[in-house]
């Protein structure tokens, strides 16, 4: 199956969820994200402004600042994004394509960043991420300098066997989900991925 037709049926699928379902899930993905030992860990998170159909934020980043910890935000930067800190909601405002940005000035780098969540319509069981299609996160971790983890968040529903794959995609180091934590082949071996929610590692 292509990208395109994936995203078409992934995106059907998210605008389906009623806004109750999607409150649940949201609800369950998040307390899974603030429970893992990556996120308790982390003490620089990189978290992106939710939009209506993607699995929400708006706790992590509660329990983020509750933690202490450092959170940024991504802002597009020509072709590639720039991590902002942001201690309040009043610290965003309106940016590219509709999502909320940071407003601050200053920025940090990527290897700086302990844990970064990225969004996709779609992610596999080998660490793979299906993402809008305009590419700023593959650009932005193509080089050397990246986060030590990268991780997925998303509804259970958007975790699919394989995806296709191209050079320049990135690779995740996990995904979490309403329904479990999978920790991919870059931390365990080639072709594999362990569930941490069915007697693998713990989360």
């Amino acid at each position: 199956m292509s990208k395109d037709i994936l995203r078409q049926k992934l995106s059907i699928q998210r605008r389906q969820l009623s806004a109750s379902a999607r409150g649940q899930l949201d609800a369950a993905v998040q307390s899974r994200l603030v429970a893992s030992t990556a996120f308790r860990d982390a003490e620089t998170v990189a978290l992106y402004a939710s939009t209506r159909f993607e699995a929400g934020t708006e706790q992590i980043f509660a329990d983020a600042r509750r933690m202490k910890k450092c959170v940024v935000y991504p802002r597009v930067v020509g072709e590639k994004l720039v991590f902002v800190p942001v201690t309040a909601a009043s610290d965003m405002g309106a940016g590219a394509f509709g999502i909320r940005e940071p407003l601050g000035d200053e920025s940090i780098l990527l290897s700086d960043i302990d844990l970064m969540l990225l969004p996709g319509l779609a992610f596999s069981r080998d660490g793979h991420r299906l993402g809008s299609g305009r590419g700023f996160y593959d650009r932005t971790l193509a080089g050397a300098e990246r986060p030590e983890t990268l991780v997925g968040l998303a509804y259970d529903f958007q975790l699919i066997e394989t995806l296709p794959d191209e050079a320049h995609d990135v690779r995740l180091d996990l995904l979490v989900t309403d329904a479990r934590v999978l920790a991919f082949a870059s931390l365990i071996t080639p072709q594999h991925s362990v569930d941490c929610t069915e007697g693998g590692l713990k989360p």
